[in-house]
């Protein structure tokens, strides 16, 4: 799997509108510093909305026939984004955080809270705060890649 491929098809895919979620915003950023330390992959920005910061995780872990997990090992600095997009929210902003499961087959999604369960908590934690979760699943081909359709999120 790709691992830098789900950034620049979120690039596309914001300006296409194809996620309803993320659509109709006249101004996007790349990398812009916020929170403690951190630079989020897309600032999204318009006169007439909230500021939108947006994080995209790249999925490839496949344990259980059609579940996609993320993460595939423990992530300090993945857990801080979610912490940090938590505390944009409580500060007026919106949140997204967006898996991209390069899996074709996966048609659910769910956090490993075995692999990591300080990211879980984070999950936990940013959810409760109202960072909006999203995953969509992604057709894999040599030909390239294209999003296709969103995954539920459910409990691991």
């Amino acid at each position: 799997m790709n691992t830098v491929l789900p950034n620049l098809l979120v690039a596309d895919v914001i300006e296409t509108g194809l996620i309803p979620e993320l659509h109709g915003f006249s101004s996007v950023r790349r990398e812009v510093k916020y929170g403690t330390n951190s630079r989020v992959d897309f600032l999204l920005e318009d006169p007439t909305r909230s500021r939108c910061y947006l994080e995209v995780k790249n999925v490839h872990l496949m344990r259980r026939p059609r579940l996609a997990e993320f993460p595939d090992s423990v992530t300090e600095r993945g857990a801080k984004h979610l912490d940090d997009l938590a505390a944009e929210v409580r500060a007026g902003a919106r949140a997204v955080q967006l898996y991209i499961v390069q899996i074709p087959s996966a048609d659910r999604f769910a956090i490993a809270h075995d692999i990591d369960p300080t990211y879980a908590a984070a999950f936990d934690r940013a959810r409760a705060a109202g960072v909006e979760m999203l995953a969509w699943r992604c057709a894999v081909t040599v030909e390239g890649i294209e999003l296709l359709a969103p995954v539920p999120i459910v409990a691991g």
